[in-house]
């Protein structure tokens, strides 16, 4: 099994909105990673539009569509309040279909998403959501962490995937711990995969971490990548920095 890479494009338009126009052009950028081998692309509109915006979301969702076998993932807090210019996350997943919606517990304080949901908090409030998606046909990830009571509740919830908050790996890797931290993750993987639930993961995977992790867990489907993809290719170019990910995973 080869783990799909989905290419988190979050920075290429947060380096666009610091400047009127659209440069660096989001969807052209889009472009580049389907045809450097991306399986998919992943934005994380937020209410305060500080990267992707609604209009990218749809422009995306037309760049997708017309690339078969590929696939459009929207992440995003499912309770945020829509605001101006944001209509709220269910209402795009609505008008964009997207093949995969990602639901994130991210508030509009924070920097980037930093835990998974408290499904014994949550799981309530997230069954009509669920119950939207799969009307619509989209499949439906919850961001969670490697806590197998929480991966039970998530399974409990019918979702088709888990998408394993990575951010703990990573800090363990580069404190020289990541095989000990490994270990929680793969049984959480495999925990998982015994309750049928299919295995996403994300945040702050790199070149230096992410292929141990792709090894070292069972059954992952899908890594969705954004930052460190996107600081290498300044570097190295994003062609090739999507095909530097690309090998890690293969």
């Amino acid at each position: 099994m080869t783990t799909a890479l989905s290419v988190n494009l979050n920075k290429i338009a947060l380096l666009r909105n610091s400047r009127p126009g659209n440069h660096p052009d989001v969807t052209a950028h889009g472009t580049v990673c389907l045809d450097a081998g991306a399986a998919g692309i992943t934005v994380h509109p937020r209410p305060d539009q500080r990267h992707i915006r609604a209009r990218d979301v749809r422009e995306l969702a037309a760049l997708v569509a017309s690339r078969p076998g590929r696939e459009f993932n929207i992440e995003g807090n499912p309770f945020a309040p829509a605001a101006p210019g944001y209509p709220g996350l269910l209402a795009l997943v609505e008008e964009a279909l997207p093949q995969q919606c990602t639901l994130v517990p991210d508030s509009s304080d924070q920097l980037t998403s930093d835990h998974g949901f408290d499904l014994a908090r949550d799981g309530a409030a997230l069954r009509p959501v669920l119950d939207r998606c799969r009307e619509l046909g989209v499949r439906v990830s919850l961001f969670m962490d490697p806590d197998l009571d929480q991966i039970e509740r998530a399974a409990a919830l019918g979702v088709a995937r888990i998408e394993l908050y990575t951010g703990p790996y990573a800090d363990a890797w580069a404190a020289g711990r990541g095989t000990a931290e490994l270990a929680r993750y793969r049984t959480a993987a495999h925990h998982a995969g015994s309750l049928g639930l299919g295995i996403n993961a994300g945040h702050d995977l790199n070149l230096h971490n992410l292929g141990a992790f792709a090894r070292e867990i069972p059954g992952l489907l899908e890594v969705s990548i954004g930052h460190a993809l996107i600081v290498d290719a300044i570097a190295m170019g994003l062609e090739n920095a999507v095909r530097a990910y690309r090998q890690c995973l293969d």
